[in-house]
């Protein structure tokens, strides 16, 4: 499946509607999965496979930008993006750390897990 400007997407089921199915902490879960993929792979010096998982977490967060209405949940999940962005491609001007966001993303593991 491709997007409109021509990129395919990986997570093809839930670009097609699943997504937005899913609870907002279930979504954090799996955006968290697949950041955790990308914080393991870079450790190990692995960095396309690193990439691969960030770009991957970066589709489901725009999905869930997608299908977001909430103002409060929008921006913080459009504030989100820009701070992963920042933190594997960019300065890291938000001074990010690895420890950081296994901490921001556990909370919503055990919530969608409950």
């Amino acid at each position: 499946m491709q997007t409109s400007n021509g990129v395919n997407l990986e997570h093809k089921n839930l670009a097609a509607g699943r997504w937005a199915e899913l609870s907002l902490a279930e979504q954090m879960a799996n955006i968290g999965s697949e950041v955790e993929r990308a914080i393991k792979w870079k450790a190990k010096g692995n960095f396309k496979y690193s990439d691969q998982a960030f770009f991957r977490s970066l589709e489901l967060l725009s999905l869930s930008l997608d299908t977001e209405t909430s103002g409060s949940r929008l921006k913080e999940l459009a504030r989100l993006y820009e701070a992963l962005v920042d933190y594997f491609k960019g300065e890291n001007i938000f001074a990010s750390s690895d420890k950081l966001w296994r901490n921001y993303f556990y909370s919503f593991n055990w919530l969608a897990r409950k």
